[in-house]
């Protein structure tokens, strides 16, 4: 069957995408690691030794630009609802991190210690409808925010993709009661079009009440 034309444009648009070519290249699995290179150097999000949670992760992009980031001593925990290639120094966590059983495994792996940074590129499936694409993204960017506040240690950070519109100042707003300082990027490596900004939100206010119990559980 034939391609529809915006099929072919967009095809066309993502070989010719400058940040697609330069993956290729430097071998990321996704043009989406230069926005989080891109946040590193405005917001310095990583130090070595860190503890991250990547969720979403597949295909590994970000994984990949966190892992140099945090070097050796550090731990990059990644999580997915679909499998992802395994990456050397990358523990991968396959499951739906809303449930329980997966939050658990990845707790399991910092042996309850609370989390310093948690990243979510986050994106549902896009319908073409605009309200019902905006809902999806909303609900799914508020249930990482929710993960989170379970797993942050005091003073942690959370760095999410949010898609301007139907409730997003809201969730900012949001987000203000909870970390001491937040603020919206929009990486050059961003397309132009999208409506996608990343909101890093430093300081948190919370203690992680998931890992709070793993460590008083001695897990």
């Amino acid at each position: 069957m034939a391609k529809r034309p915006s099929s072919r444009r967009w095809l066309e648009e993502h070989r010719r995408d400058p940040y697609v070519q330069a993956a290729a290249r430097q071998g990321y699995r996704s043009r989406a690691a230069y926005k989080l290179m891109e946040l590193d150097e405005r917001d310095r999000l990583f130090r070595p030794g860190m503890r991250v949670l990547d969720l979403g992760a597949a295909p590994g992009g970000w994984a990949q630009v966190a892992l140099n980031r945090i070097g050796a001593q550090g731990r990059l925990i990644a999580t997915d609802i679909l499998p992802m290639q395994p990456l050397a120094g990358v523990d991968f966590v396959e499951g739906d991190f809303t449930r329980d059983e997966t939050l658990t495994a990845v707790l399991a792996l910092t042996g309850g210690a609370p989390l310093d940074l948690v990243l979510s590129d986050l994106a549902p499936n896009m319908s073409g409808t605009r309200a019902v694409d905006q809902a999806r993204a909303m609900g799914l960017t508020e249930l990482a925010a929710d993960c989170a506040a379970k797993v942050l240690r005091p003073g942690g950070s959370f760095v999410a993709k949010v898609f301007m519109g139907e409730g997003s100042d809201a969730f900012i707003r949001g987000l203000r009661s909870d970390y001491g300082r937040v603020v919206t990027r929009k990486p050059d490596a961003s397309r132009d079009r999208s409506r996608e900004v990343y909101v890093v939100a430093r300081d948190f206010r919370g203690a992680g009440a998931v890992a709070g119990q793993a460590t008083e559980a001695g897990i």
